[in-house]
């Protein structure tokens, strides 16, 4: 069929007119802009001093070795050229097939023109060519702090990561596509999702991950049912229902982490931790952590220990009637347990029967892919914002984990959502994640100076409530259960903690995957495996060597694991009791409230 005049006039029209409303919808853009709040600059990139000492090194190797460093801008130079001249012979030949490629495979890259486009194709080989050239450089910079080397390795990566082609509207070819074949109605959606992200979140830039409209807590997310039988200003303690006739004697008290919300445990019935353990025949309780505002500045980690764990464990014993309960901690509720067992140790407490850790830091002489945010510059700044909110705010601990992996978490989504103009999916998970929760400023630096800088607790110097609190104290029979791709509490790492606690019993679990599908992972699925060995003093590498492989879920093997420890079988518990009754349904109130930029 024959495009007329009239036709391509008419496209062109429209073309024209979403344009005009691209225009239009700049006076929003800026208005929210003009309401954000500037952020300390200490929380942005790191302090000039990190360029500076790496531009002394790299001059120093140019004294020393010049030849070396010739052989690198000479490297650098010759390739972008003979790229260039293998363009320009191609085209003057009359070809518009661009030089064979012979570039690394990446995602960012499928587009077939992106292989197939002599413009296309010359962009992302220079891209691709440079970035090898300031890896290059960055790894071979000689006499700098190894921990320094890391922070600028880091960011090196973080300046190739955003200065991908991908990334901007006039090289991304998929982008421009769509543009053309809605006749800029693209453009129009993407500019809508921007402004729409910029006012909700007070003209901070949070790219949103998924459709918050999709989701309902309460209704289709975090339906499994239970009872608020306890409240405070830092939790709501949660006792789902029984789903069998009969229930192991010792109940189980889950803490999940407070930077999230505990329904990461409870996304849907498919992959339901909560439902799966009730289903085995155990009572189960789970702490809800509040979402703290500026009230909560002066909230510690003795407050959570006290008022959340302490508070959780008693409850939990006077409903079931038990001298002891088998507690689980998750991330940094699993690191604040370990603290907990380490108190009790030293009252001589012996409430807690045995204890769970998912993905747990409690050694941090290694501060793994946290090193770039682990150091004073950016720590000070963090400390100056709490002092001046009350709170570490959602977003600052958001931003800072999805940089970690920033071209699928912050400029991928971006290029769908506003060069393209789609919806983000209706993914539960990348709901979960946007649900995030501010920290008490108290807690948040007691955490990243106490334990992540000065690596307290692992030294048995760790001041808390009165005592010295030890991690060799933690002498409980013990199950760590950790992730082998986790790029938040790498598994190496906590192994080492595991193998600095005290006691005889205790079990190391290696789960495939990373910090969240590592866990949430049912054996209904079948999709990652674990390894188990028994011999914890070997060191890490040894011990995945000679570990045994299972192909099914770590659940399982958690559960005979827990079984040995959780009593005989008695009558099922309905949630609450006269001195406990419930207070609202599960998954509470706390869970439902917002953090905001």
């Amino acid at each position: 069929m024959t495009t007329t005049g009239t036709e391509i006039g008419k496209d062109r029209a429209r073309l024209e007119a979403n344009l005009g409303k691209v225009e239009a919808l700049t006076q929003r853009l800026l208005e929210a802009l003009a309401r954000r709040k500037p952020v300390n600059t200490a929380l942005s990139g790191p302090e000039p001093e990190l360029y500076a000492k790496a531009a002394q090194a790299y001059w120093q190797e140019w004294m020393q070795n010049p030849a070396k460093v010739f052989e690198q801008q000479v490297s650098y130079w010759g390739k972008s050229l003979h790229h260039y001249l293998e363009a320009q012979q191609a085209l003057a030949g009359g070809s518009l097939t661009p030089p064979a490629d012979t570039g690394p495979t990446d995602r960012r890259f499928s587009n077939p023109l992106w292989d197939s486009h002599p413009y296309f194709n010359f962009i992302k080989q220079q891209y691709l060519i440079s970035a090898e050239a300031i890896r290059n450089a960055v790894d071979e910079i000689e006499d700098m702090d190894p921990r320094e080397k890391r922070r600028l390795t880091y960011f090196a990566q973080q300046i190739i990561d955003m200065m991908a082609p991908t990334n901007f509207f006039a090289t991304n070819p998929d982008a421009l596509q769509k543009a053309v074949e809605t006749e800029g109605e693209s453009l129009v959606r993407g500019m809508e999702n921007l402004v729409a992200d910029l006012e909700a979140n007070n003209g901070e830039l949070v790219v949103r991950l998924a459709d918050e409209k999709a989701f309902r807590i309460g209704e289709n997310i975090a339906t499994a049912e239970g009872q608020v039988v306890w409240r405070n200003r830092l939790m709501e303690l949660i006792q789902y229902a029984p789903t069998t006739d009969k229930v192991r004697e010792t109940p189980v008290v889950l803490f999940p982490p407070w930077i999230n919300k505990f329904y990461i445990l409870d996304l849907k019935p498919q992959n339901s931790l909560i439902r799966w353990i009730t289903d085995q025949g155990y009572t189960l309780f789970v702490a809800s952590w509040v979402n703290a505002d500026e009230s909560y500045r002066d909230v510690g980690l003795e407050d959570y220990i006290e008022e959340g764990y302490l508070t959780g464990i008693r409850v939990a014993r006077e409903i079931c009637g038990t001298e002891q309960v088998n507690a689980v901690g998750y991330c940094i509720a699993g690191t604040t347990l370990a603290l907990t067992l380490s108190l009790l140790k030293k009252r001589g407490d012996t409430s807690v029967k045995s204890a769970t850790f998912f993905t747990t830091l409690t050694d941090f002489s290694d501060q793994g892919e946290f090193t770039p945010f682990l150091q004073n510059d950016f720590v000070d700044g963090i400390e100056a914002e709490v002092a001046k909110t009350g709170i570490l705010k959602s977003f600052i601990m958001a931003r800072t984990f999805s940089y970690l992996r920033s071209t699928d978490l912050i400029y991928t989504p971006a290029i769908r959502h506003y060069m393209m103009g789609e919806t983000p999916p209706a993914f539960d998970l990348l709901y979960w994640n946007g649900d995030g929760a501010n920290l008490p400023g108290r807690m948040t630096m007691q955490y990243l100076r106490g334990l992540c800088q000065r690596n307290e607790f692992s030294e048995g110097r760790f001041k808390l409530l009165g005592e010295m609190l030890d991690i060799a104290d933690v002498d409980v029979p013990l199950i760590s259960i950790a992730a082998e791709g986790d790029h938040i509490a790498a598994w190496t790492d906590c192994y080492r903690g595991v193998q600095k606690m005290g006691g005889r019993s205790k079990t190391f679990v290696l789960a495939q995957s990373g910090h969240i599908a590592g866990i949430v992972n049912p054996p209904s699925k079948k999709k990652y495996g674990h390894y188990t060995h028994n011999d914890l003093s070997l060191s890490a590498p040894d011990w995945k060597a000679a570990a045994a492989f299972d192909q099914g879920s770590w659940w399982p093997t958690w559960e005979a694991w827990l079984r040995k420890r959780s009593g005989k079988l008695v009558a099922a518990r309905s949630p609450g009791d006269s001195a406990h009754p419930p207070l609202c349904p599960a998954p509470g109130e706390y869970v439902r409230a917002k953090a905001t930029a």
